[in-house]
């Protein structure tokens, strides 16, 4: 496959765990991009042991700090999960087209996702930890 997904620093938002978290979301996404139809399955797998842990973690961070708008993020997770056990299911059947359609669903969703719900709450937690905003230096684009 030739569709990537590289990380890029724009999606840095400032606490440190998540960042580093969505650094390893990206990687497993971008490995299940490039994967060849072979290893498609074992790379679906692998993300959503990813995405397991990683929303996991997030829905803590929401439930244990009373983040306010939890709920619509922890559905939003679900049902993510939820499109990754049935795409799962169809690849493992040899239907290779969905799981393709789900990776570059997937890429198409990461950034609105954590520029929108991810980054509010990683505002959330920089205020309770530090009483302030993150700050986030990225690199820029410029350069590349």
């Amino acid at each position: 496959m030739s569709t990537r997904f590289p990380w890029d620093d724009s999606y840095l938002l400032g606490y440190a765990p998540m960042d580093e978290t969505h650094r390893e979301f990206v990687d497993a996404l971008d490995a299940l991009l490039a994967c060849e139809d072979a290893d498609l399955a074992a790379r679906l797998e692998a993300f959503e042991r990813h995405a397991e842990a990683h929303f996991a973690e997030e829905n803590r961070w929401m439930q244990g700090t009373d983040f306010p708008p939890a709920q619509c993020h922890i559905d939003e997770h679900a049902a993510v999960m939820k499109s990754v056990s049935w795409v799962l299911d169809a690849v493992t059947r040899g239907d290779m087209a969905e799981g393709r359609r789900l990776a570059t669903a997937l890429a198409d969703w990461f950034p609105g996702h954590a520029f929108h719900l991810d980054s509010a709450l990683a505002h959330w937690m920089v205020k309770r930890a530090y009483g302030g905003k993150p700050v986030v230096l990225r690199r820029s684009a410029a350069g590349r």
